[in-house]
């Protein structure tokens, strides 16, 4: 079987990741290789050379000055993005040698011209409805005699907010248990994540300083002025802004540490760091949004009203940094590896490629 796998072009599918996105992208290619899958990876510029990525990359536009003098241009990223995707999707058009294309991007043009290529196209929806994605879709999807597009979406719930527009099978992201091994603990409480306010890290400073823990926050600054702000004017000896980590540096953050807070301020998709969390066995103390119940479940971590009072989370970290980190494993190793989501996607694979075509 021959995958191509269509990446976003926001960031580069290169460790440490940008997001949950990059992730699973990376894992994915990986892991179909690892079963013999012939993979095409279309990506930004600057991933990882081991993927051997064809970049998602154009020249520098070549705009004559009438051009330019449009009031009506838009942003000139937007047009390079625009017609990346657009030269992905036309090389597409006469191969004969792919099986199926599996869309990981954000972008509308992989939806709004499937039906022009000649094998099907199946996109993983990694987020709420976007005004740029949520038409692509809605057209696509209803157009007499069917489509080549076949979706999937990360967790029940983001099917769930996409189910007005098309059904979706749910295929669940998952982590390299290899990789995310299981520590001791600690004393100390992790939060990990883009810097951003939908990820809310001033809620886990809040919450741990009314447990009277230690946390070590890591991850990129997304949103710089709301770092300032909300999250800097924070940081002590009881909190620390520990930098991006690499993998093996995440690993050891979550496994010495008691219970990682994940605290979403929006319907998280998936939830990747509760999972990765879990396979290095510590528990995780979560507000309630989007798709982490999907598999934060009671003897792993504790899942609390988004609008909770600090004083009752402070009693859930009590609680879950008490719950076996053996149990936290076992329950990754189940139910959030990627070889279960390698198989999943496979099985989604085999049920949308016609018989007569490659097989893994």
């Amino acid at each position: 079987m021959h995958v191509v796998i269509i990446a976003a072009s926001a960031y580069p599918i290169v460790e440490p990741f940008a997001g949950g996105l990059e992730s699973l992208t990376w894992h994915l290619a990986q892991g179909l290789r690892e079963r013999a899958v012939d993979v095409t990876v279309f990506a930004a510029p600057g991933s990882d050379p081991g993927l051997d990525v064809t970049h998602l990359d154009v020249p520098p536009l070549r705009l004559s000055d009438a051009a330019r003098a449009d009031v009506a241009m838009v942003p000139e990223s937007w047009l390079r993005t625009h017609h990346a995707y657009l030269q992905v999707m036309l090389s597409l058009r006469h191969r004969n040698d792919v099986d199926i294309v599996h869309n990981n991007s954000l972008h509308h043009l992989p939806v709004a011209m499937a039906d022009s290529l000649p094998m099907p196209v199946l996109t993983t929806l990694h987020t709420p409805p976007t005004p740029w994605l949520e038409p692509a879709v809605d057209i696509a999807t209803s157009r007499p005699g069917g489509s080549r597009n076949h979706f999937t979406a990360v967790s029940s719930h983001t099917a769930g907010s996409w189910s007005h527009v098309t059904p979706a099978r749910v295929v669940h992201n998952g982590i390299d248990v290899r990789r995310w091994t299981p520590g001791d603990g600690g004393t100390g409480l992790a939060w990990a994540g883009r810097i951003v306010p939908e990820k809310a890290p001033h809620r886990a400073i809040a919450m741990a300083r009314a447990a009277g823990r230690h946390l070590r926050i890591a991850g990129p600054i997304g949103d710089r002025a709301y770092y300032e702000a909300r999250v800097a004017p924070l940081l002590g000896a009881d909190v620390e802004h520990v930098g991006h980590l690499a993998t093996h540096e995440l690993v050891a953050l979550f496994g010495s540490s008691a219970a990682t807070l994940v605290t979403p301020e929006w319907d998280e998709p998936y939830g990747l760091v509760a999972a990765e969390s879990l396979s290095c066995g510590t528990p995780v103390v979560a507000l309630d949004r989007g798709g982490l119940r999907e598999f934060v479940h009671a003897g792993v971590g504790v899942l609390l009203p988004p609008g909770v009072p600090d004083a009752l989370a402070a009693d859930a970290v009590a609680r879950a940094v008490r719950l076996d980190r053996a149990t936290c494993r076992a329950h990754a190793e189940a139910s959030c590896s990627v070889t279960r989501m390698v198989d999943d996607y496979l099985a989604v694979y085999r049920s949308l490629v016609p018989p007569q075509a490659g097989a893994a």
